[in-house]
């Protein structure tokens, strides 16, 4: 049988791609969740699979659980989540005062965490967890799943495991008229309902209603009046040690019930590379967030200002799904025979991939210049440039420069100095800054 590698590799036979959008939609009673068609040939050349969650306000995101590792990235609004990690204490605790001085436990559960725009959220496969919007705005949250990993042992398809809520046909499946709206069941609804009663010492009814057997309401539900779950106030200074923390040790040997899970990535302050006449540029690798190692994932947060370009570079040893956050701009993809297989506008909410090796360009176009996250798969994902203080070119000799482009030695010292001090960001020159009305 090939290894995952080697279909993945295999998979690869791309001739155009195109900006993707959501194909399929799925509605539940409190929020709405909308997915990539993964069998496009650029996400099966990737490996990967991509959703979209919005969750309404006072809307909970049921427990469950997936094939593949994740990284989410909350692109707006604010929450709570909670992971159910296997062998972790319960480490959230409340209690009150009982008869005789005693104390009773209401509650006792694994720890839960705030959630904001611009954070970036590290899941392995097959650990459960939950979502709360307590914000007053929709919370949205893009979703990549690596299929191909390694830690997927099944097919290449994203597959949830509900724990709780019968999920929704999606709205694009057609079905006969006059036939009822399909429910796929949680797993807990596959089992006897007799013997499920008594695995948990509960009536009948009670083991009816935790297999959801007549629940609509889908992976997103209502709270009606709030959730009520055991967690400290942060006060403002909390939050800001918080935030700085960064990539700071935690004091713990690192475990997985001691890991970091999340990365803020949208604070300016904390970006790698920034150009005030270009933009700025994050990137998380495991080094930032260890769990990513175990993950084998990565993610970068960019910004072009109006005109700015991310110059011309290729990715080492990942596949780079770039989703489009705020503004546009124009994405030439080149492969190894030197054909733009994507030469396009990318909007928000659309996504392409940059494939391992292909070269990339990106240039802000419109007034609102460009924001994107990209996921990558690979911990530590590796770029080089071919324009810029760091690039190939400018690593080459003059006359190995001039010979190879059959230039003159003074042009082969403009292609090698002109961007004498940018690195990857570089501010549009007067005769880039022309509006591009051809692209617009």
């Amino acid at each position: 049988m090939p290894s995952q590698q080697h279909k993945r590799y295999s998979e690869c036979q791309i001739q155009r791609i195109s900006a993707q959008e959501p194909n399929r939609k799925v509605e539940s009673e409190a929020g709405v969740s909308e997915y990539w068609d993964e069998k496009n040939e650029q996400f099966e050349c990737a490996g990967v699979a991509v959703v979209r969650h919005i969750i309404y306000p006072n809307g909970l995101f049921v427990p469950g659980y997936t094939n593949s590792p994740r990284l989410t990235f909350i692109e707006k609004g604010r929450g709570i989540r909670g992971e159910m990690i296997p062998g972790c204490p319960e480490t959230y605790q409340s209690s009150q005062e009982a008869r005789e001085g005693r104390q009773r436990f209401l509650d006792q559960h694994q720890k839960v965490h705030r959630i904001r725009q611009g954070d970036l959220l590290a899941l392995p496969a097959g650990v459960a967890h939950w979502c709360y919007n307590d914000g007053e705005e929709p919370l949205v949250a893009v979703v990549l799943l690596d299929t191909s990993n390694d830690a997927n042992q099944l097919d290449r398809n994203h597959r949830r495991f509900n724990l709780a809520g019968n999920p929704k046909q999606d709205r694009f499946e057609t079905r006969p008229r006059g036939t009822e709206e399909k429910l796929e069941r949680n797993v807990l609804g596959g089992f006897d309902t007799r013997i499920l009663a008594e695995v948990f010492g509960v009536s009948i009814e009670t083991a009816r209603k935790i297999q959801s057997v007549d629940d609509r309401r889908g992976n997103i539900v209502r709270v009606e009046r709030g959730l009520s779950v055991v967690r400290p106030p942060l006060t403002r200074e909390e939050e800001e040690r918080e935030r700085m923390r960064g990539s700071q040790p935690n004091g713990l040997e690192e475990t997985i019930c001691t890991s970091r899970l999340r990365e803020n990535i949208e604070d300016a302050s904390r970006a790698d590379v920034y150009n005030p006449q270009a933009g700025r540029l994050r990137s998380v690798n495991s080094y930032v967030l260890p769990i990513l190692d175990f993950l084998k994932l990565s993610a970068e947060r960019g910004t072009l200002y109006n005109n700015a370009l991310m110059a011309p570079h290729w990715n080492l040893n990942a596949h780079s799904v770039i989703y489009g956050l705020k503004g546009q701009a124009r994405i030439q993809i080149v492969n190894e025979k030197g054909e733009a297989v994507f030469d396009s506008v990318l909007r928000q909410g659309q996504i392409v991939i940059a494939h391992q090796n292909f070269a990339v360009l990106k240039k802000a176009v419109g007034d609102q210049g460009f924001e994107w996250v990209a996921f990558k798969t690979n911990a530590n994902a590796m770029i080089n440039t071919l324009a810029g203080k760091t690039s190939a070119i400018r690593s080459l000799p003059l006359d190995v420069i001039a010979n190879m482009y059959q230039t003159t030695q003074e042009e082969a010292r403009r292609l090698k100095y002109n961007r004498e001090e940018e690195t990857i960001l570089l501010a549009p020159t007067s005769r880039s800054s022309r509006p591009q009305t051809a692209f617009a």
